[in-house]
């Protein structure tokens, strides 16, 4: 008897489980090809939990218990090699539904690896760094569709999910801010991201890029002490959004370094979320009393 309630509550946990990840339509790569399954797992290298290989999109859906109508999308960083998807990911989408936002953790496409993604990046980050820009190439255009295609599975479900359609935020972390960026620059009507937080946001990837007509609000988050030299670019992308008369809002820390995510360093970059909250709030983005 005990074994059966046993199984009787995994089964019933595996379901509230699979109720909560949705996979999402895309179409497949003639020419990226994985032969390695999706993998998730703790990395020593980052010292937090890690998905690899992800060939197939999907979002990982937090409800909040009072939601405000507003969503997110979170796209964690990675290099396109991994997903952070605890620092970056599950950790924010837990923290915004505290505040009544319903979160999706986004778990687009990734470059094919072995069984370490994040080994391999690192070590051809020392020995040839050119070598990440070829595989990631091909793979960046499918993980920006996979980015436009949770926007529309989102705003297509919002009475579902209890949200307000013209609320819905995109926010991506580090190769997720190329994401990011990639969805604000391509874009339709109805897949569009009512705004957008790029954070540390890799924007050397992009190449050139022109600020749209219909630019959604947009607030940068970076530390001028960012390893991979990331503060600059997001810089320029905060002026050329300012110069093109677009609302925009940026923190920039002294320091915080790269992929601080919801990590504790005792640093001011601890507080990027609460403050994105009440640029959030500033903006009427999220209209709550209660918070």
């Amino acid at each position: 008897m005990k074994k059966l309630i046993l199984l009787t509550c995994i089964f019933i946990s595996m379901n509230v489980l699979a109720q909560k990840m949705v996979d999402l339509p895309y179409e497949k790569s003639p020419s990226v090809i994985w032969s390695t399954d999706e993998k998730e797992y703790y990395t020593d290298i980052w010292a937090t939990e890690v998905i690899t290989n992800v060939s197939v999109p999907r979002v990982e859906v937090f409800e909040a218990d009072q939601p405000n109508g507003t969503s997110i999308i979170i796209a964690p960083g990675g290099g396109l090699y991994g997903l952070s998807i605890e620092s970056e990911g599950r950790a924010v989408a837990k923290w915004l539904n505290n505040k009544g936002i319903t979160a999706f953790v986004l778990k687009y496409r990734l470059v094919p690896t072995g069984i370490d993604g994040i080994k391999e990046i690192t070590e051809e980050g020392y020995t040839d760094p050119e070598k990440i820009g070829r595989k990631v190439a091909p793979v960046l255009p499918l993980s920006i569709s996979d980015g436009l295609s949770a926007i529309t599975y989102v705003r297509t479900n919002s009475n579902k999910w209890q949200l307000d359609a013209n609320k819905i935020g995109f926010m991506g972390f580090s190769a997720g801010g190329a994401v990011t960026m990639g969805v604000t620059f391509n874009c339709n009507e109805a897949n569009k991201p009512n705004f957008i937080v790029p954070v540390y946001p890799w924007m050397t990837v992009m190449g050139e890029y022109s600020v749209p007509k219909d630019a959604p609000p947009m607030l940068v988050i970076c530390a001028s002490d960012d390893p991979l030299e990331l503060a600059k670019p997001s810089t320029d992308l905060y002026s050329a959004w300012l110069t093109s008369g677009k609302n925009a809002g940026m923190h920039m820390y002294s320091k915080g370094g790269h992929g601080f995510g919801m990590k504790t360093q005792k640093l001011a970059s601890d507080n990027w979320i609460s403050q994105f909250y009440q640029w959030a709030l500033t903006e009427e983005f999220i209209v709550t009393t209660n918070n």
